[in-house]
């Protein structure tokens, strides 16, 4: 028995490398066509960020917390670091998500970028007062 994905994406493979979802590998090849423009420098994919280390309470040990950013890069047009999430209408949503958004955030004092794709674009989103804005 196959098991569904939370949010209905499928996973593809692009170049060897598997993505948890169509747009996050379009999306991988349009920043390798930034990165060979040299718009963009050192890509990664999936680079894990800890948002609380471990600790103990009694004799439990509590284990870290982590997010695991789709991509990350520097923009060479003003030398940047870009933290990158590729979401859809539903994943944005997500509580466990929008809880580790502002622990990423408030540790490591910079915004967590969300990308999704509407009317053919690529934008970058954001929220305020709980309505979708889209810049």
């Amino acid at each position: 028995m196959r098991i569904r994905s939370k949010f209905f994406s499928k996973k593809v493979t692009i170049e060897g490398i598997t993505f948890d979802s169509k747009k996050e590998g379009e999306y991988y090849l349009k920043l390798k066509q930034d990165l060979k423009d040299g718009l963009i420098r050192d890509l990664e994919l999936q680079k894990e960020y800890v948002l609380q280390e471990k600790f103990k309470v009694g004799n439990k040990t509590r284990r870290q917390i982590t997010y695991k950013a789709d991509f990350s890069y520097i923009s060479t047009e003003d030398d940047k670091l870009h933290v990158v999430d590729v979401k859809s209408p539903y994943t944005v949503k997500d509580k466990v998500y929008r809880l580790k958004k502002k622990l990423f955030e408030y540790k490591y004092g910079m915004e967590l970028e969300e990308i999704i794709w509407i009317q053919d674009k690529w934008k970058k989103i954001t929220f305020k007062w709980k309505i979708l804005m889209i810049i």
